[in-house]
């Protein structure tokens, strides 16, 4: 969905002139409250700074990164961007980001959970600031469990004999399992985590050839063949698997936060629980950032700057965090009661403390492109995973040597 230089040259300048300094704001959708939440809090920022127009184009993740692309080789770059940290490196290396710790004051940048912050700092610069954050864990439909007779799973074992069970009920996926499109890799991770393997090894070649990758994608790809899962999963992107599951037709799901508020508005009488990730020689769960980037070639990073500080504000913060369902990254956010009394936020926050990062390292798209593709001739039964996984491996240790 990459816009052409010309129409998004177009959309920007369509904005209210009025000598009006203009900032361009490029804002990935989260979900259906995402757009509407930053014109709130622009318009509220407009009217405390009425010389400052805020310009919000929002754009699906799934082509996020295709139109930053395209919008900075247009020479239509925005001014600011929420941006998946682990494009930071690349952006950073070619200069596209500008670092921001001339702009951020101890003051503010001590309102930041370490945690969060730390993965926005490449080369002791501080490339953006941390706008989302989560982990992800397993939720389970009780209501199916119980029909099922079956227990929520502790370690791969027990998933395995639930989805057995699951299997049973009728119109029922007993696992729904992602084979399509943005974070197909991730639901490998989890996988590949906990049963000890890693995406990168110490030495910093590819864990995709090892033993501990290989029992994880084939685990996938037994219940995949046994019909545990949804039929096709190469078909089904994330959101389709998280329909699946507010609809009552699957029994178990990995996910993220965000996904509470989806079931409390669409599903409220779905019955879940949020529990870790299914054990097997290691706890693991996913902890994922998105940063918020200041782009080097703004010509009016000042008053970019200073919308963000307004949109840091805690007010704003904890609405955006709840209303999307995020871990907060601000440490006055984190303090509220909510996160510590809600049994669902504090489910997925339980596994902050054994929680893994995907590496900040420069080409990742392309290394995580090859995973999935790899993946996905696994999943389709086109490749044997032992030959899938080490193709993957030399293909992504060469991109690790450019």
């Amino acid at each position: 969905m990459a816009a052409s230089a010309l129409a998004v040259g177009m959309a920007w300048a369509g904005s209210p002139a009025h000598a009006k300094t203009q900032v361009n704001f490029t804002v990935a959708e989260y979900s259906s409250k995402t757009g509407p939440y930053f014109e709130e809090v622009a318009a509220a920022f407009e009217k405390e700074n009425p010389d400052i127009h805020i310009n919000i184009q929002v754009v699906p993740w799934d082509t996020l990164l295709q139109r930053l692309t395209t919008d900075i080789a247009g020479g239509q770059a925005p001014d600011i961007s929420i941006i998946g940290t682990r494009w930071l490196v690349d952006f950073a290396s070619q200069g596209i980001a500008e670092p921001v710790d001339s702009y951020l004051t101890p003051e503010f940048k001590s309102t930041f959970i370490d945690t969060f912050m730390a993965p926005s700092v490449i080369d002791g610069k501080t490339m953006g600031l941390p706008v989302a954050a989560s982990a992800r864990a397993m939720l389970v439909n009780t209501n199916l469990l119980d029909k099922a007779g079956a227990k929520a799973p502790t370690n791969w074992d027990e998933f395995y004999t639930t989805a057995e069970k699951l299997k049973a009920l009728p119109d029922t996926f007993a696992f729904g399992l992602q084979g399509k499109e943005i974070e197909t890799d991730a639901y490998f991770y989890y996988s590949l985590w906990t049963h000890g393997g890693d995406i990168l090894k110490s030495d910093g070649t590819s864990g995709l050839d090892t033993p501990e990758a290989l029992q994880a994608v084939t685990l996938y790809k037994k219940m995949i063949d046994e019909g545990l899962t949804q039929p096709s999963p190469t078909n089904y992107t994330r959101e389709d698997v998280f329909n699946l599951f507010k609809q009552g037709k699957v029994g178990m799901v990995f996910t993220f936060p965000m996904l509470i508020p989806q079931i409390k508005a669409e599903a409220p009488n779905l019955k879940y629980k949020v529990l870790p990730f299914p054990e097997g020689k290691a706890k693991a769960t996913y902890g994922v950032t998105d940063t918020l980037m200041l782009f080097s070639s703004s010509q009016v990073k000042k008053e970019a700057w200073k919308f963000i500080e307004f949109a840091y504000k805690d007010e704003w913060r904890s609405k955006f965090d709840h209303g999307e369902g995020f871990l907060p990254v601000t440490k006055n956010v984190a303090a509220e009661k909510y996160y510590s009394s809600d049994p669902d936020i504090a489910g997925f926050a339980a596994g902050l403390p054994y929680a893994k990062f995907a590496p900040t390292i420069a080409n990742w798209e392309e290394i995580a492109d090859t995973t999935v593709r790899a993946l996905q001739q696994i999943y389709l039964g086109q490749a044997k995973p032992d030959e899938a996984l080490k193709a993957a491996a030399t293909d992504i240790n060469k991109i690790r040597s450019k």
